[in-house]
């Protein structure tokens, strides 16, 4: 792992933030301190920590001098408890449980028809 590889480990770790969140328009790029900025309140205590932990290695790897002084194993573990958090729910995991939700409230309507029809029948002494 080297200096070059800290701007990668945030871009991909922006869009992934930028997927799972929102906060984008159409056809901009996810820069890390902007998504964290908008969405970073949405991400646990501890990887808030480890996010701008990214962010600030980010900037420094700007300046030669000051990107070795960056840690490159808690980097290298921020980024992979980030990716790790973030990756989990794709595009068709998000689909999967929006249709799952849909389907749920499909079914509530249906029972509390279902049970307002019986109630209907009752009071009028057909059942």
């Amino acid at each position: 792992m080297g200096i070059e590889d800290i701007r990668p480990m945030a871009d991909e770790v922006a869009s992934l933030l930028a997927a799972r969140f929102g906060g984008l328009r159409r056809g901009q790029q996810a820069e890390l301190g902007d998504m964290l900025r908008k969405r970073g309140g949405a991400l646990p205590r501890r990887l808030r920590r480890e996010a701008r932990f990214l962010h600030q290695a980010d900037r420094m790897a700007g300046q030669p001098k000051l990107a070795r002084q960056v840690d490159f194993a808690r980097l290298d573990h921020a980024h992979r408890a980030l990716t790790g958090y973030l990756r989990p729910l794709g595009q068709g995991r998000r689909l999967q449980g929006g249709a799952v939700s849909a389907a749920a409230s499909v079914l509530l309507g249906l029972l509390v028809l279902g049970g307002v029809a019986v109630w209907i029948l009752l009071q009028r002494g057909l059942i």
